[in-house]
């Protein structure tokens, strides 16, 4: 993984060109789903989105640059997700003064939603979980988590009323980073039943770490 942040040789301008980046992705993100990660090539990209390498040199000057498109893409698509359904039913139950909304609920919701997505996107999956998100994307765009620190920030200040310190940012921060690790750890379960318990593991202490202070 690079650490400097990775962008586009060019951007797509007309329509033909749009259809040209939008085919460079899809294949990039059907090879991710069907093969190892070591396997994944321009070569291989060009050949799945039938074009040719210098097509899609065009636009991408490595895999780093095209995985790192597919990784935006897929961050914007679990922000609705998130939206759909985490956030407006909580902005429901705020609206209609129900007095009980349970902050670590929420997180657990959010933690749930993201390994929902985990699952039904598998070549998503491989980039986050192996780590093949560059590092200035990663800042860019948020952690794999995608953007729970920033979001649980504004949850925690606005609703709890929590004041917004420096230590509340590195407590999200630590607890962004923990979760990365050991989301990754429970995928390497060799069971389902294994990754289950280490996810509710995971729950209990990011909950700890977050509310009982």
């Amino acid at each position: 993984m690079t650490g400097t942040m990775t962008l586009p040789r060019r951007l797509p301008e007309q329509k033909r060109s749009e259809d040209t980046v939008l085919r460079i992705m899809n294949a990039a993100e059907a090879l991710l789903s069907r093969i190892p990660l070591e396997f994944v090539t321009t070569s291989r990209i060009a050949k799945e989105a039938r074009m040719s390498v210098g097509a899609l040199y065009r636009f991408y000057p490595d895999k780093q640059a095209i995985f790192d498109a597919v990784a935006v893409r897929h961050m914007a698509r679990f922000r609705e997700w998130l939206a759909i359904r985490v956030m407006r039913p909580l902005e429901r139950d705020m609206a209609a003064d129900i007095p009980k909304i349970d902050p670590p609920k929420f997180l657990e919701d959010v933690l749930d939603i993201y390994i929902k997505y985990l699952d039904h996107y598998p070549d998503f999956r491989a980039l986050a979980l192996g780590k093949l998100i560059s590092a200035g994307t990663r800042e860019r765009e948020a952690s794999p988590i995608l953007g729970l620190p920033a979001m649980l920030k504004s949850y925690i200040v606005d609703r709890l009323r929590v004041p917004n310190t420096p230590e509340l940012n590195l407590v999200l921060s630590v607890m962004s980073e923990a979760g990365e690790r050991l989301i990754a750890y429970a995928y390497e379960q060799p069971t389902r039943e294994g990754r289950d318990l280490v996810i509710e593991e995971m729950k209990r202490m990011l909950v700890g770490y977050l509310f009982v202070r």
